[in-house]
């Protein structure tokens, strides 16, 4: 039954897209170099239903949004059931193409910790749900929005202004060559 609303929100939000999607063609054919990485990851964001930057790494929407829908399953690492730390990390080298460890505890070994008002597409989000260790990771997407496999519902979207993650939520964490890439574009 999940999989079955799944699917039918990405074709509800594909045939949305096409209806609209000569609208968009019209308006960037007046654009004499339009940036395709910039209408490709505008693409992905409406996908994700996601305010997406100019900024933006559409190799990240898209393996987001190629897993949505993908159950969980504890240790699993392929599209019939992934966990949260495996997702994260087949995600992270997708689209970075920077391998990232299979364990959040690992992961947030190998961050620069940041907290939330600084985060930015890409981070690592990180949740203390079991014990007060770190038990759940996912991807920061922006505008408080992060993509993570989780237990109840497989690979989602979620906001992390929701009540639950709100108050599960640790840090916010930043692989060095996020933050040197950052720092060399400005």
């Amino acid at each position: 039954m999940f999989t079955n609303q799944i699917w039918m929100q990405k074709w509800i939000v594909i045939f949305f897209l096409c209806l609209t999607g000569s609208v968009v063609l019209a308006q960037t054919e007046d654009a004499e170099l339009a940036d395709p990485d910039t209408l490709e990851a505008a693409y992905y964001g409406q996908l994700l239903g996601l305010t997406v930057s100019e900024a933006s790494h559409p190799l990240l929407y898209k393996n987001v949004y190629d897993w949505l829908g993908t159950p969980y399953r504890y240790g699993g690492d392929t599209k019939r059931g992934i966990d949260c730390s495996s997702f994260t990390s087949k995600v992270y080298n997708a689209a970075y193409n920077v391998s990232v460890p299979s364990s959040s505890r690992a992961v947030w070994q190998s961050v620069i910790p940041i907290d939330k008002e600084e985060l930015q597409e890409g981070d690592f989000v990180f949740f203390k749900i079991r014990r007060g260790q770190i038990s759940h990771i996912g991807i920061y997407l922006g505008n408080y929005k992060f993509a993570h496999a989780s237990l109840s519902s497989g690979v989602i979207i979620s906001d992390l202004n929701d009540a639950y993650y709100r108050r599960y939520f640790y840090k916010g964490g930043r692989l060095s060559f996020t933050s040197q890439a950052d720092d060399t574009a400005n």
